[in-house]
């Protein structure tokens, strides 16, 4: 299997040159995402719907914008209107990660419903930032005087306070204490590396090395020293048969990492490699 060339194609050179700009265009970078799986992608035909989606959020916000008729109308354009909504059938289909996807079958999770709010919101003069509430992602308008409004796209823009989301969280955990951290606003790189780890898990779970491996790729663009991603890439490698890569990243891992719990046995792997016995790997 050819997996040093694979790593060359368009879709990974669009997402790397993304990651290079200051600051990182969410929404194009989650449409290179989506290019992966979807070669024949138009970016441009869905940044033009984001764009018209903003349109319609600015008409109904004549003048200056203000915040609170913005949130209204982006609720009432986005759910209301599109029918934008969170996917409860099927949530872990990974559809549900793609922008595109999300725009054409009006359904995501949590960080992908907050992204196409956070990018028409944009577009519309209304700044939502990302904000990596746990288990569940959220948006969120901060006033020039520090209030702030965090929106729940997942649950049809439902808006709450940071006291509501504190409660909710409490509610969920048997009254753990929320960090002030999980309230904080994340970057565009934050978004698209949770948006890659959804993806991971579910690669994982369907044990599709094909697709996990180019995920695993795209998380390492993030962020080149992620230990555990070089030796899942590693071992993703191995069981696709391309032995060669899966001992270039494993032997990378072992560098990083020489006294890992899991070393002895990511070193047993790549001798086995050595010897050729790549295929016993399942």
């Amino acid at each position: 299997m050819t997996l040093t060339r694979d790593l060359e194609g368009r879709a990974r050179a669009r997402f790397a040159e993304l990651l290079g700009r200051d600051p990182v265009p969410l929404d194009e970078a989650a449409l290179a995402i989506a290019q992966e799986e979807y070669p024949a992608l138009e970016p441009e035909a869905y940044l033009t719907r984001l764009d018209d989606l903003a349109a319609r959020v600015a008409r109904r916000v004549p003048g200056p914008v203000r915040a609170a008729s913005a949130l209204r109308a982006l609720r009432e354009v986005l759910h209301d209107e599109e029918g934008l909504r969170g996917n409860d059938d099927d949530y872990y289909d990974p559809r549900n990660s793609f922008l595109n996807d999300v725009l054409d079958r009006r359904l995501g999770i949590p960080i992908t419903l907050a992204l196409v709010y956070i990018e028409v919101g944009r577009r519309a003069g209304l700044r939502l930032e990302g904000v990596g509430f746990p288990g569940h992602f959220l948006a969120k308008y901060v006033s020039p005087g520090g209030v702030e409004v965090f929106v729940d796209a997942y649950h049809g823009g439902e808006m709450l306070s940071a006291d509501e989301c504190v409660a909710r969280y409490k509610a969920r955990t048997g009254g753990k204490d929320l960090d002030p951290r999980y309230l904080a606003a994340v970057s565009p790189r934050q978004i698209l590396a949770r948006m890659l780890q959804n993806l991971k898990r579910v690669y994982a779970e369907r044990k599709d090395d094909v697709r996990l491996f180019w995920v695993l790729d795209r998380i390492l663009l993030l962020a080149p020293g992620q230990r555990e991603a070089l030796r899942d890439r590693g071992l993703a490698a191995a069981r696709l048969g391309g032995a060669a890569a899966a001992i270039r990243d494993l032997e990378a891992y072992l560098a990083l990492a020489p006294a890992a719990a899991d070393a002895d046995e990511v070193r047993a792997t790549v001798a086995g490699l050595r010897a050729g016995r790549g295929a016993l790997l399942n």
